[in-house]
């Protein structure tokens, strides 16, 4: 899994390059968290490990405290959140997750994108057996940590871990993310992010050239303001 996960990391840094896209997409994760299960972080744990990431990506608290604000302020954007899935060129298929205010808007748009390089947009649901949906947690290592004990502990919550000496990543069941993150917490440990991957069961081999528009493709949808994450099954080089 280490192998994917640094080539989406990869994926994400680029896309994290543009600061103000980045922030917008991390702001309306926060919104949306706030308005769920209220405004106050030590009452809400998926608010607060969302601040941890907006932190890591060097938000200023001032844009988190608005983004937290507007889940309180009636006349704030109410925004859902939205997966579509569908086959880009090549057989290689798509999964994009988007939080938007206008589903018309949207769903034309990612729509679009795929006929324009010769995809097809699926049924919500029809590719959810070519991904396995993960909770993954970025941690700092703590030498104070016995690690066998660790890992037998993350099993209850059908994790696994990945540790070396710069950062340990905890994957876990999609439905466990709470639970994980207070045992994280409980342990004493720093949570520098984390987030939900759609991690493939499978990946499907590419040339260079199908890579090239392929690339274009994924390129085209992160640009969307409504498009918070993009997977795919296409493997790595």
């Amino acid at each position: 899994m280490g192998r994917a996960f640094e080539f989406r990391k990869a994926r994400k840094l680029k896309r994290w390059g543009n600061m103000s896209r980045t922030f917008t997409r991390i702001g309306k994760e926060i919104t949306i968290a706030a308005k769920a299960g209220g405004p106050d972080p030590s009452m809400n744990p998926r608010l607060r490990v969302l601040i941890h990431n907006a932190k890591a990506a060097n938000m200023p608290k001032d844009t988190i405290d608005r983004a937290i604000k507007k889940a309180t302020d009636k006349d704030a954007t109410d925004y859902k959140e939205i997966v579509y899935e569908g086959y880009g060129p090549f057989g290689i298929a798509i999964v994009v997750e988007t939080a938007t205010d206008n589903n018309q808007r949207t769903v034309a748009n990612v729509r679009s994108y795929f006929n324009k390089f010769g995809g097809s947009l699926g049924t919500q649901g029809s590719l959810s057996f070519l991904f396995d949906h993960k909770s993954v947690f970025h941690i700092k290592p703590s030498e104070d940590i016995a690690m066998d004990e660790f890992e037998l502990d993350l099993m209850d919550f059908e994790a696994e871990l990945e540790a070396d000496e710069e950062e340990w990543l905890v994957y876990g069941a999609f439905d466990q993310f709470a639970n994980l993150q207070s045992f994280l917490e409980d342990k004493g440990l720093e949570i520098v992010s984390a987030e939900f991957e759609r991690i493939p069961t499978d990946y499907k081999e590419v040339t260079a050239e199908q890579r090239e528009q392929l690339e274009k493709l994924l390129d085209k949808f992160e640009e969307d303001e409504d498009v918070q994450n993009v997977f795919h099954n296409m493997k790595e080089e």
